[in-house]
């Protein structure tokens, strides 16, 4: 999800983690490429991913192993909450976020606003193996525009409120970046119902430990408390960050046997990544990381 890299030969996939770093994947097929109103687009077929979306150059999501980010990215908080009944995606436009929201049993209404119409046609036709028909489902909403207009207008002007409002961005660059921004995220948190919580990733510590250690701090002067939490995502290349940010809701406060109750009882099943000693397992920083985002 950072600089792609330039003049790879053909079948061979490349991109930049960093300006002096990056990995590549090779034997891919391309499907479908193209240009939206917004960005540059392409669906790839490869062997060791399965069709995988990439948008700008940049890599997105893929067939087997789009689970390492959703799962977390969603259950993390929303194991926490008593009772997630409401919940906002802001991009997500492959439905994999709201197709894990889904397995919640009391969830009632997902609006995703999606900036770009072309990601979620290319997501029903190529990636339903990322969504499983979350994108129509009856629950889900599909609003195409603008997220900031969307918090920032639509949503007050609608009393809508939100026990979940999920960051599911491209980097915090070009047409995303006013996203990542301390009075974005504060407009956020005036949409959250009470006990609520944002949840979004913040880039790789190793190759992006500024953009981290910023992003984190804007979260805090914002929220009461924050959980930042990381996980290894292959498809990015790197140690990858994610956050749960709240003035109430702490998802390190469960234990392993807990969340796992928790999971069974709300009778979430077939997850492939998170546990309940996954979620405890996550906070736990090494020295180097507690360093970067003291």
């Amino acid at each position: 999800m950072s600089e792609p890299l330039l003049d790879v030969p053909e079948g061979v996939l490349a991109e930049l983690v960093s300006e002096d770093a990056g990995y590549f994947l090779r034997g891919a097929r391309l499907l479908e490429a193209g240009r939206s109103e917004w960005q540059t687009y392409e669906v790839w077929e490869t062997p060791r991913f399965g069709k995988l979306f990439r948008l700008d150059g940049c890599f997105m999501t893929s067939e087997r192993d789009e689970f390492y980010y959703h799962e977390n990215l969603i259950h993390v908080p929303g194991v926490a909450h008593p009772g997630l009944r409401r919940a906002l995606i802001l991009g997500g436009g492959d439905g994999g976020s709201a197709d894990e929201l889904l397995k919640y049993p009391g969830i009632e209404r997902i609006v995703i606003a999606e900036l770009d119409a072309k990601v979620v046609e290319l997501s029903r036709r190529h990636l339903h193996a990322v969504h499983h028909g979350a994108l129509d489902d009856a629950r889900v909403e599909v609003r195409i525009g603008d997220g900031m207009k969307y918090v920032h207008e639509d949503g007050p002007a609608a009393g809508e409120r939100y026990d979940l409002i999920v960051l599911d961005l491209t980097d915090p660059v070009g047409p995303a970046e006013a996203l990542y921004a301390a009075d974005f995220f504060a407009a956020c948190k005036a949409l959250l119902a009470e006990g609520g919580a944002l949840t979004l990733h913040i880039g790789t510590p190793v190759f992006q430990p500024e953009r981290v250690r910023e992003l984190v701090d804007r979260l805090r002067r914002v929220f009461a408390k924050l959980r930042p939490y990381f996980l290894y995502i292959p498809l990015y290349g790197s140690l990858w960050g994610m956050a749960c940010a709240s003035d109430t809701l702490d998802p390190a406060a469960l234990g392993a046997e807990e969340v796992d109750r928790r999971l069974a009882t709300r009778s979430i099943r077939e997850l492939q990544h998170f546990n309940g000693a996954v979620h405890c397992a996550q906070f736990a920083l090494p020295n180097h990381l507690r360093a970067l985002l003291a």
